[in-house]
């Protein structure tokens, strides 16, 4: 076939000055002559497919409506070797009303494949290629594009990934065509998502990556996964109070739920320096309102104003009276996801001072615990100020008896101590005075 286009021109002009009604029809035949390694998908970049949009563009110059209607989504076109033209066109007719497309009749006929081709990479083939040529490059993304995702599922390409270069077989064994190895998919990637918000992407563009399933925004993969993880865990666990260690499915989400509870704190103080008329610091890595209330519609307690750990027992404590059980005192009497529900109900009838308000009223109001009396208190811990009256104490007696303060190594000196009552009971303390 000759590849100039005015030859091409009146090639086509030639087949079109055939006389209606003689029953006769022209056909161009376009030979394909794939390079090594090439496939039939590789319509997007292959040259070989040139003389076909060359001669696609040649047919446009006296139809354009025709060939325009090609870059809608058809059905598969049918293997065409051995068919004839009627038997094609009963066939190509059935599809076509199954499709819905309403394409017309000559846009139907217009082109036959002798293998099957894909409606969509054929509709991309007919909008790039013909209708709106792009720069190369962008045709090559766009293939390696569809090819990744149909090979991986997404478009969450690594930013140093490149297509794999290999021989013919290797690259045809692994899904991708000698013309697209060694391509820059993952920058090509970063860069339309760069461009895309910047605003400076076509629409048309724009709605052909989302067709492929472009990802916009790794930050919202991101949030998406985590959530979906919280969820998880919720559902198991019944709550969003996570240890930092807690995995979901091999998610951390432990780690996940504390870095957007930083992000949740940032937001407060944030908001409390602009109520109160302060400059603000950036809002950059500060959770966002409408991601606060999906994680509250999950576990309104995910963000305590206390320690997670704290929320976590009583929480866990909560559900264990809720199931009919006892209130535990004792350490090691009720271990409930990990947590000794025991210790730290003791914990708080002896730390009963050092909760807060809002804290002391949950105790006692949700879960009925009690602050502990003076008589269950430990007697409390001696101060280094305590630990030297005694010893200087212990020195004095030692120095009136013995009349110096060579002490020996190994003495023990026996003080003894008024009771704690101020009775005339006496306790006595050995202490190590030589050390």
């Amino acid at each position: 076939m000759r590849g100039s286009m005015p030859d091409l021109v009146q090639a086509v002009g030639r087949a079109l000055r055939l006389q209606p009604g003689e029953g006769k029809v022209a056909s161009l035949v376009v030979p394909v002559l794939l390079g090594p390694g090439e496939t039939a998908d590789s319509m997007l970049t292959s040259r070989a497919y040139g003389g076909l949009a060359k001669l696609l563009e040649a047919l446009r110059a006296h139809d354009a409506r025709v060939v325009e209607q090609l870059a809608e989504q058809q059905v598969p076109s049918g293997v065409r070797g051995v068919q004839s033209r009627s038997s094609g066109a009963e066939d190509e007719g059935a599809d076509g009303d199954r499709s819905g497309r309403g394409l017309s009749v000559p846009a139907r006929e217009l082109l036959k494949f002798s293998t099957p081709r894909d409606p969509a990479q054929l509709a991309a083939f007919i909008s790039l290629r013909v209708l709106d040529p792009e720069h190369e490059h962008w045709r090559r993304g766009v293939e390696a594009a569809v090819l990744y995702y149909r090979l991986y599922g997404d478009l969450r390409v690594p930013f140093a990934y490149r297509v794999p270069a290999g021989d013919g077989q290797e690259a045809g064994a692994e899904g991708w065509p000698a013309s697209l190895a060694g391509f820059p998919l993952g920058q090509w990637i970063a860069d339309a998502r760069r461009f895309y918000a910047r605003g400076d992407m076509d629409e048309g563009r724009v709605e052909q990556l989302e067709k492929l399933g472009m990802v916009w925004s790794h930050y919202d993969v991101a949030w998406e996964e985590g959530l979906a993880a919280a969820r998880g865990w919720a559902a198991e666990r019944g709550h969003l109070l996570a240890p930092t260690d807690a995995t979901y499915q091999g998610y951390r989400v432990g780690i996940w739920l504390k870095n957007q509870r930083a992000a949740a704190r940032k937001a407060q103080e944030i908001e409390q320096r602009r109520a109160e008329g302060l400059p603000a610091a950036s809002a950059v890595g500060a959770l966002p309102e409408g991601r606060r209330e999906q994680l509250e519609d999950i576990d309104p307690s995910w963000y305590p104003a206390w320690q997670v750990e704290w929320q976590r027992a009583f929480h866990l404590t909560r559900l264990h009276l809720k199931a009919g059980g006892a209130l535990p005192t004792s350490p090691g009497e009720v271990v409930h996801q990990g947590e000794d529900l025991g210790r730290w109900v003791r914990a708080q009838r002896l730390g009963w001072d050092r909760l807060t308000t809002v804290q002391q009223w949950l105790c006692e109001h949700v879960l009925g615990i009690e602050p502990a009396s003076e008589n269950e208190k430990p007697p409390p811990r001696r101060t280094q100020a305590d630990k030297w009256a005694l010893n200087y104490a212990a020195a004095c007696q030692f120095y009136e008896r013995e009349g110096h303060l060579r002490v020996p190594r190994k003495h023990i000196e026996r003080l003894a101590i008024d009771g704690s009552d101020g009775g005339e009971d006496q306790e006595e303390r050995e202490l190590k005075l030589g050390a």
